[in-house]
């Protein structure tokens, strides 16, 4: 094709390594036959941002007036419809969507959505989330609007899973965060979960397919298809 009817505006930096997934996922869906087939990206990366698990807690400030002011500007450069590359900061949604009468796009909602399309009948979804994205049930309540039980981690689980996030973050992707990361993703499984959901963008950064024996949804990989469909012309969600 000649040219691509919608440009993107990420909402990056949460963190940064994610960011740069997400745009190789992209690039990776949307590659053509000459490089004028891939999609336009306006990405703001900004690692600044406030911690969303530490909000989400009451123990930090709330990132919802950096991302607004991240929205409005990427509606500024150019951005047809917004995305974040960060589950947690969807607990912040509503600012983004207050800050510009743009179109969001959310990771939580096409993540399920191709679980489901991915295991028709789905029933439980393992879901390996931030702190924040837990206390705030983002998945839950998204899931539950198609009749599916979310598990996520609890207790001890939790608290390693958290440990290994921060390490990530900190740019460890050696093989032990990857083996910490596998064992709580084992124990969804072990708790009855149909289908494992990277409901944290750094997840797919050390987890892949091929290291459990359940489908495994990367969210960072579902959003990027859909922002491609997007921006090629099919309807926005509302």
């Amino acid at each position: 094709m000649s040219g691509q009817a919608r440009t993107v505006g990420v909402l990056g930096g949460m963190g940064p390594a994610a960011t740069i997934d997400f745009m190789a996922k992209v690039l990776a869906a949307s590659q053509g036959r000459r490089e004028q087939d891939g999609v336009r990206l306006i990405v703001d990366s900004n690692p600044a941002v406030p911690d969303r698990n530490e909000a989400i807690e009451g123990r930090g400030p709330s990132p919802g007036p950096v991302l607004a002011a991240m929205a409005s500007g990427l509606a500024g450069a150019g951005a047809d419809f917004l995305v974040m590359a960060c589950n947690a900061a969807h607990a912040f949604e509503a600012d983004v969507r207050a800050a510009t009468p743009l179109p969001f796009v959310s990771i939580i909602e096409e993540t399920c959505k191709v679980a489901l399309d991915r295991r028709p009948g789905l029933r439980t979804a393992g879901v390996l989330a931030a702190a924040g994205a837990l206390d705030a049930r983002l998945y839950e309540t998204a899931f539950a609007r198609f009749g599916v039980e979310a598990i996520t981690p609890q207790g001890e689980s939790r608290r390693r899973f958290m440990d290994m996030l921060y390490r990530i973050k900190a740019g460890d992707l050696g093989p032990t965060v990857r083996a910490g990361v596998r064992l709580c993703a084992e124990e969804l499984i072990g708790r009855g979960s149909d289908v494992i959901v990277a409901g944290c963008t750094e997840v797919p950064l050390v987890l892949a397919p091929e290291d459990l024996d359940r489908p495994f949804i990367d969210s960072t990989e579902s959003l990027a298809a859909r922002v491609v469909a997007y921006a090629r012309g099919e309807p926005l969600p509302r």
